[in-house]
């Protein structure tokens, strides 16, 4: 039997509710899994809504509200948030009440972003706060939103944890009795930075450091007129280090009694941090394995895929990496290296979560993995998953310096293994080139990558290739010609020798006296089919640079 966990529609109700949600229709309470967030499109075709909270941006009118309830693409969704103002009018009632989801209100000036934002942070902690795990003094270890619900009823005043970079961890009920700065911080989920400054330049954050006992805020300056809160602050430590703070909403200094609360729970704040910390790095490492063990055909792959909710889906597996780093990097670099695809992997996760939620996203070894589910009879998956890619791409920037490989659609544990291996040859082939392609599919690639394939096979077997190709290669080196960028230009030009030439620089007649001698040199058959094909083959298997020369392009190449 599960407990009241985080991740549940009542609970995402109770933290946000009086901020930033409010109930229209359908049970408040429910018990109903919170997975994910998705974001409902009209014109693109939705992903499964299953345990999702669906925004419905754009939707207003009660019928389309009730349409949209009764779409069957909302089967098995946890809730579905609209913008407020919202009558509950009978007919969305009415299809609230068939399909069992429920209808909640955005609260007008908050961005869809930032319930997203919230959500999938409240999300996070209950893949933490789960059945059997410690609790601290009846909260569940790394609680800190139920933590701040308590320490407001102990010192009866509105309070929000934040970390060292003045960003909101968690905060209590009762804020629409703070103020309006109050409001802005936890919309925005950081404190302002026009706040931020007034109390660097007050010394507001040196006193804390240095104290130990709360410290008492003057109301900070009106800058949007409808009066401001004196604060009570205390500082969140963890023997020396600093991880946080405590605001609380007041109109005087605390007593001695909430004082000492305030200091105990400070204490108790510290801990829930820490698990956080330790948490999510656990989580993380956890995470990575199933992915590894979900994209290998092992025998762990079932149970691993069946873990991260994907069995019997199908899905695209996505390679990405890091490129444009030194062949052999120093200890820093390297990990600089491992911190930037971490965070890549960090932000394609929140990327895919918009349109994917059930995307599994983890480094495996030096390449960032992502499992994409796709519709099962979409026949074109892998090409909507490099669209999204593209998308990604275009909003973190080159400066990463990110290739992406896409692989083909596979269902199961043995079609995600055949997708990972293509989405990584479509890696490698990327990997080699110069162009400026940054996403590429395996479907789009497939030769290149065989060629690639080749080239390490008989790299690695040492094999030394022979025949026309080689004879030429021979010869330029002992003589200093250009035979072999002769026979590779009248190729790549179908045989154009004036195309040809103009791409060694050379009278055409040169350039046919040239040719005459790679036949006669390569012993080369140029009007047979085979030959050239087995000719240009060879050329491409070949290293770059083998074919060059350091003598004069323009001279006499067998004089």
């Amino acid at each position: 039997m599960k407990a009241h966990l985080r991740a549940s529609l009542g609970r995402v109700i109770e933290d946000l509710g009086s901020t930033l949600l409010e109930v229209v229709c359908g049970d408040a309470v429910s018990q109903a899994p919170v997975g994910g967030v998705v974001i409902y499109d009209p014109l693109e075709e939705q992903v499964s809504c299953l345990d999702a909270l669906v925004l419905g941006v754009g939707v207003r009118e009660p019928a389309s509200i009730a349409a949209l309830l009764t779409d069957p693409v909302m089967a098995g969704a946890a809730a579905l948030v609209v913008r407020a103002p919202v009558v509950a009018d009978p007919v969305v009632e009415a299809a609230s009440l068939r399909s069992g989801v429920t209808v909640l209100a955005l609260t007008p000036g908050a961005t869809w972003a930032q319930l997203a934002a919230m959500v999938r942070s409240l999300i996070a902690e209950g893949d933490i706060a789960e059945v059997g795990t410690p609790t601290m003094f009846g909260t569940p270890a790394g609680d800190l939103f139920a933590l701040a619900n308590a320490i407001a009823a102990l010192l009866d005043a509105p309070i929000t944890i934040e970390d060292r970079g003045n960003r909101v961890l968690a905060f209590s009920g009762r804020q629409d009795e703070a103020d309006a700065s109050r409001v802005a911080t936890i919309l925005g989920r950081q404190v302002p930075a026009q706040y931020t400054r007034i109390l660097e330049e007050r010394g507001v954050y040196q006193a804390l450091y240095r104290s130990e006992e709360p410290v008492f805020v003057d109301p900070l300056p009106d800058l949007i007129g409808h009066g401001e809160m004196p604060r009570a602050a205390l500082v969140v430590r963890a023997g020396d280090e600093i991880l946080g703070t405590i605001w609380a909403a007041v109109w005087a200094p605390l007593s001695a009694e909430r004082a000492l609360a305030l200091r105990d729970a400070a204490k108790l704040v510290a801990l829930h941090m820490m698990r956080l910390r330790a948490g999510a790095d656990v989580g993380r490492r956890l995470h990575a394995d199933l992915v590894a063990t979900a994209l290998e055909s092992g025998p762990g792959a079932a149970q691993a895929v069946a873990r991260l909710g994907l069995a019997e889906r199908a899905a695209v597996v996505v390679a990405l990496d890091v490129i444009g780093s030194p062949a052999e990097p120093s200890a820093v670099q390297r990990a600089h290296l491992v911190a930037e695809r971490q965070r890549v992997a960090d932000a394609f996760a929140v990327h895919l979560t918009a349109v994917h939620p059930r995307s599994a996203v983890a480094v495996v070894g030096d390449v960032v993995y992502a499992i994409v589910p796709v519709p099962q009879q979409s026949a074109d998956g892998a090409q909507r998953v490099a669209a999204v890619a593209q998308e990604f791409l275009r909003r973190i920037g080159i400066r990463h310096g990110l290739i992406v490989g896409i692989g083909e659609v596979g269902t199961g544990h043995s079609g995600l293994c055949r997708s990972r291996a293509g989405a990584h040859r479509a890696l490698n082939v990327l990997r080699n080139r110069d162009g400026e392609a940054c996403v590429a599919s395996i479907s789009d690639v497939q030769l290149e990558a065989l060629l690639a394939e080749m080239a390490e096979t008989i790299a690695e077997r040492g094999d030394a290739l022979g025949g026309p190709v080689a004879r030429l290669t021979h010869y330029d080196s002992l003589h200093r010609t250009r035979l072999v960028a002769t026979l590779r230009a009248w190729l790549e030009a179908f045989g154009d020798v004036n195309a040809a030439s103009a791409t060694q620089y050379v009278h055409p007649n040169t350039f046919r006296y040239r040719l005459r001698r790679v036949a006669e040199i390569g012993q080369i058959d140029l009007q047979d089919a085979d030959a050239r094909f087995a000719a240009m083959l060879h050329l491409r298997l070949q290293p770059p640079g083998r074919s060059t020369t350091q003598g004069d392009p323009d001279a006499d190449p067998v004089r």
